[in-house]
């Protein structure tokens, strides 16, 4: 069965990559681009590359009017919530690659996703080693009760904390709330130095130049501590496996998947 792909963000830093991707997978078929900067020309083209026969659409809708299976998405924060719906109403499921979901907007974007039977994969990072990252913290989450989450990023990076970072104390809060040595309440000081409070876990963002991507969840035990540690290289290349693994899968899955790990782990 061949998929039909329309990528949002496709002459981005992680469509860039994509597109070939998709191009030369015999399993795979590119029917939709999405990027408004580049509307209105080849996509071939705007790539750098010979014609593709394919336009480049100014927007989702505009893209989905040609059939597609799953809606790939690379954009930004302030668009991508607005994306996924779009494409959930037309039957249309989604990977979602761009940062800035809550777990709230995904509570809601799965009752619609499964109001029309669709599948909805969601990862704040797409790439094999953050998967494992997400894997193996959470399993020492349920042996150790405390520990924080450090998000690192370039210093123009818009939103706070990055999807990477959401996710895992989302996903970590989820085993349950870590001890706190003290209450916040307890402070002296400004209590913000102490992070941002996400699902319970506190988590501290810093953003500076000389930094791609970096999430570390430290864990701390009496006189012992643990640190799991994924960085981010230059290159879009490590996202591209995790993303089509994930557009293959999300046409059988109905509802919202959140994370790579879960479908390389849970089954």
């Amino acid at each position: 069965m061949t998929v039909r792909l329309c990528v949002a963000g496709a002459t981005g830093w992680v469509g860039r990559a994509l597109v070939p991707a998709i191009l030369d997978a015999d399993d795979l078929t590119l029917t939709g681009a999405v990027a408004r900067e580049s509307a209105g020309r080849d996509l071939g083209a705007a790539l750098g590359r010979e014609d593709l026969g394919l336009v480049i659409s100014p927007s989702v809708a505009d893209a989905l009017a040609a059939p597609a299976d799953v809606l790939i998405d690379y954009t930004a924060p302030a668009s991508i919530k607005e994306h996924v719906l779009a494409a959930i109403e037309r039957g249309v499921s989604v990977v979602v690659g761009t940062s800035g979901l809550t777990a709230a907007d995904y509570d809601e974007i799965d009752t619609q996703a499964r109001e029309r039977g669709v599948g909805v994969v969601g990862s704040g990072n797409f790439t094999l080693t953050a998967s494992l990252l997400q894997h193996f913290a959470t399993i020492a989450a349920a042996h150790v009760p405390q520990w924080e989450v450090l998000d690192y990023a370039r210093a123009e990076k818009p939103d706070v904390p990055s999807g990477t970072a959401r996710e895992l104390a989302e996903r970590l809060g989820s085993v349950r709330k870590p001890r706190s040595g003290v209450a916040l309440d307890a402070l002296r000081g400004p209590k913000e130095t102490r992070g941002a409070e996400i699902a319970g876990v506190h988590v501290h963002s810093v953003r500076l130049p000389g930094y791609v991507l970096a999430v570390e969840a430290i864990f701390g035990l009496a006189g012992e501590r643990l640190t799991i540690r994924h960085d981010g290289g230059e290159s879009a290349q490590p996202y591209v496996a995790g993303t089509l693994l994930a557009a293959r899968k999300a046409p059988h899955l109905k509802g919202v998947v959140r994370g790579l790990d879960r479908l390389l782990f849970d089954a």
